[in-house]
């Protein structure tokens, strides 16, 4: 859905709930446009598949179940939500299952990386559907890389039926400026910067396109396949570069300019003043990616030219790339200490290559354990992400749902037909 505002996050409840009758808890026969906060969080819960059932709804929203009832039946009426079935009740009357009003529509999402990319179908609730990898090169640029990966994805689209397409998702390993859909000042990306990428892709496919950083889109794609009470989380992402997605109630935290959870370009003793992709040195990148433990163990005499070999080289016990994978984990575990000190969130998920590691996941959770207060580390979850490579996928694709159910909110809300294709002319929403 659209990203949500700290000031709409907080729970109705209460006097509170009263005072705000005329915004969130409208009359019968007013219109969608007054409802349009409480319907987009309604509908970014069902999408995500966080929520099936009004109780549900009404227990993460905060709201009374009257004003939950009241704006699930608006969404109803207008076809964006539908009520099936029930849930297996334990006592008392059946609930109905909510789902999204098109189940059979989809989004086409890819998780871009250096040599390659993750591709696939991602329905409402997170389901993937046709997933694959493709040969991508990062380095050909947006004008030559863009288009190969666009005819794969109309593949993609025509093979899952490209009349019920409503997105299409980009997760790519760079800072990213969501309202203009553009990569800003990528170290590894040339030719890449502000290419005006969600433009692109609007123009080629005439849906809804949404594009975010690798590590948010790991974080909203980790979400969805998570308990609902993990409402706090940091998503770590370890591949050729370090970084971090941040979930505050249950929505991404993009920080006050998009960049909340770059951990990569953290400063730590440990890395003297090794110089960093960045241009300044000491960089927690420096010593605890993937691209530097290939250059700690070249510098050693080991075989290795990227990340895949450093994981198979750890893999077969060898002494010197464990070391140096336990040592790479101790360094992100004393960054992430604290934030997570700072933060209290209630999971630590690690992705990216070298999350397959055990050394090194043991590594960043010993150095937690350690380093935070106990009150902090009680309940933490520390561990890999479900999704494994998929959650970016996922993620991308679940932006790239919510922005088409923007769309199609904003266009009842002016009276439109809410069919979730894209107003070329209309302001993005992040």
């Amino acid at each position: 859905m659209t990203e949500i505002s700290a000031r709409n996050r907080r729970p109705v409840k209460g006097k509170s709930e009263k005072g705000n009758a005329g915004r969130e808890n409208p009359g019968r026969g007013a219109s969608l446009r007054g409802t349009s906060p409480l319907a987009a969080r309604v509908l970014e819960l069902v999408a995500s598949g966080q929520a099936s059932s009004r109780a549900e709804l009404a227990a993460l929203l905060g709201a009374a179940p009257s004003t939950i009832s009241l704006t699930v039946g608006q969404l109803v009426e207008r076809g964006l939500i539908a009520e099936e079935g029930t849930h297996s009740s334990t006592g008392g009357r059946p609930r109905k299952v909510l789902r999204l009003g098109g189940t059979d529509q989809f989004a086409v999402a890819a998780d871009l990386g250096g040599r390659h990319a993750r591709i696939g179908a991602v329905l409402p609730g997170g389901r993937l559907e046709r997933v694959t990898t493709v040969p991508f090169v990062i380095d050909d640029g947006p004008e030559e890389a863009l288009p190969r990966l666009a005819d794969t994805l109309q593949a993609l689209a025509e093979e899952q039926g490209r009349d019920r397409l409503v997105g299409v998702g980009l997760s790519l390993p760079g800072p990213v400026d969501v309202d203009r859909g553009a990569v800003v000042l990528p170290s590894r990306m040339p030719g890449w910067n502000r290419f005006p990428v969600a433009d692109w892709l609007r123009e080629r496919f005439a849906v809804a396109t949404a594009v975010d950083n690798d590590a948010n889109c790991m974080a909203m794609g980790e979400h969805t396949v998570r308990p609902a009470e993990h409402r706090q989380s940091i998503m770590v992402k370890i591949g050729s570069a370090i970084g971090a997605g941040v979930i505050v109630d249950g929505h991404l935290y993009r920080g006050a300019n998009g960049a909340a959870g770059d951990i990569t370009h953290i400063r730590i003793d440990g890395a003297a003043d090794i110089p960093c992709s960045c241009g300044k040195t000491g960089c927690l990148e420096t010593v605890a990616s993937g691209a530097a433990l290939v250059r700690i163990l070249r510098e050693r005499g080991a075989d290795v030219a990227s990340p895949e070999d450093v994981v198979r080289l750890a893999a077969d016990a060898d002494p010197e790339a464990s070391r140096a994978v336990r040592r790479a984990g101790e360094h992100l575990g004393q960054v992430l200490a604290a934030n997570v000190n700072f933060f209290n969130p209630d999971a630590v998920y690690l992705g990216g290559i070298l999350s397959t590691l055990e050394p090194f996941v043991a590594a960043v959770r010993s150095r937690l354990y350690e380093s935070c207060h106990p009150l902090v580390t009680e309940h933490l979850t520390i561990e890999r992400a479900r999704l494994g490579a998929d959650a970016g996928v996922v993620g991308a694709g679940q932006f790239a749902l919510q922005r088409a159910m923007a769309d199609a909110l904003r266009g009842l809300g002016a009276g439109g037909s809410g069919a979730g294709r894209p107003d070329p002319h209309a302001p993005r929403t992040p």
